[in-house]
């Protein structure tokens, strides 16, 4: 027998909907921006949350930064700390965000983009 949902069930299955869809319209733009902060961050400390990521990106947008973070964990460029902060966003009500690094694939991504930047600057 089918279980059958309530109307608050279903009305949620319809806004996850809805945020779902919005997070698939973003542009290649805004994937680029998270990743770029990923690197640079990566790069620059050992440790990362969404936290400092969100205090230096453009508003993206309800769940597109922890899509585009489980998106670059899945491509093996971080990985958990196993640790988690508070979250410093007033909407999360200080939930725990998880704490990220670089894996030895994200940090030669990170060193080749910083040597071709510093290529063009010494070519200009």
């Amino acid at each position: 027998m089918t279980r059958r949902l309530s109307v608050a069930e279903r009305l949620a299955s319809t806004e996850k909907d809805a945020l779902l869809d919005d997070i698939a319209k973003h542009s290649e733009w805004d994937r680029f921006l998270v990743e770029q902060a990923v690197l640079h961050f990566g790069a620059v400390v050992t440790e990362f949350s969404c936290n400092d990521l969100r205090d230096v990106l453009p508003d993206l947008g309800p769940g597109f930064l922890g899509a585009a973070i489980n998106s670059l964990r899945s491509a093996g460029i971080i990985m958990r700390t196993g640790q988690d902060v508070p979250s410093t966003s007033g909407p999360t009500k200080g939930h725990g965000l998880k704490v990220w690094t670089l894996t030895a694939k994200g940090r030669a991504i990170a060193a080749k983009r910083r040597a071709a930047r510093q290529q063009q600057a010494e070519a200009a």
